[in-house]
């Protein structure tokens, strides 16, 4: 049971009510492994994120921060992607954003056809590298959606971003271990989504995960070394 003792109740079991519906490609290779949940109530610095958590009170009861860890991304090992959720006083969504390579997206659509009567926001997720997007057909327009997933699968080795600096990569040696062993997972997406069903099991809190983060990267190394 993740700990969410700082959490009011109620904003936590909207936190799992309203997570987004994300659609994965149909060969993807890689799953999530956890969300870690951050609830503002106030403007606020995201500690995962480098960006500022913007609420207007006036219309916001709380935005709801899901950041999402893979162990991989097909080009490195270490992957954390993040959705936004902003959810008015009656419960219903008010907007959405979603991280889009070091940045984002909106990801409610303006006419809001991609949020369902499930009050979930649908989400594409982006072959192997895990950006997001309300579109599928935003990811056929990077000129690389295809080759990452191939030729250029591993070449970005172990990413150890700042905030996990020294925790877990042991040197620029196990880049190339990386690298080898991302090409095995090399595939050539279908474009195809389907709908990917959140384990019971996968929701805990942000500091949960910024702790188990290294853990299992530190695992995961020493059984490729």
């Amino acid at each position: 049971m993740p700990k969410v003792e700082s959490m009011k109740p109620s904003l936590w079991e909207t936190a799992l009510q309203v997570a987004p519906a994300l659609y994965l490609d149909s060969k993807e290779p890689f799953l999530p492994i956890r969300v870690g949940i951050t609830i503002f109530e106030n403007t606020a610095p995201s500690l995962s994120f480098n960006r500022v958590i913007e609420v207007n009170r006036e219309k916001i009861h709380a935005v709801i921060e899901y950041a999402i860890y893979w162990d991989y991304d097909i080009q490195h090992l270490y992957d954390l992607e993040h959705v936004w959720v902003y959810v008015g006083y009656e419960g219903e969504i008010v907007s959405c954003e979603a991280s889009f390579h070091g940045r984002y997206l909106l990801g409610l659509l303006r006419d809001r056809s991609n949020l369902p009567a499930d009050n979930r926001v649908k989400l594409f997720v982006q072959p192997g590298k895990h950006a997001m997007s309300p579109l599928e057909e935003v990811f056929r327009l990077l000129p690389d959606v295809e080759t990452c997933n191939n030729e250029l699968a591993g070449n970005g080795g172990v990413l150890e971003p700042e905030m996990f600096k020294g925790q877990f990569k042991s040197g620029d040696h196990i880049d190339k271990i990386a690298e080898e062993h991302l090409r095995s997972f090399r595939f050539q997406p279908s474009f195809e989504y389907i709908r990917y069903e959140w384990p019971d099991d996968i929701f805990v809190t942000w500091d949960e995960l910024r702790e188990e983060i290294p853990v299992r990267q530190r695992a995961l190394l020493e059984t490729l070394s």
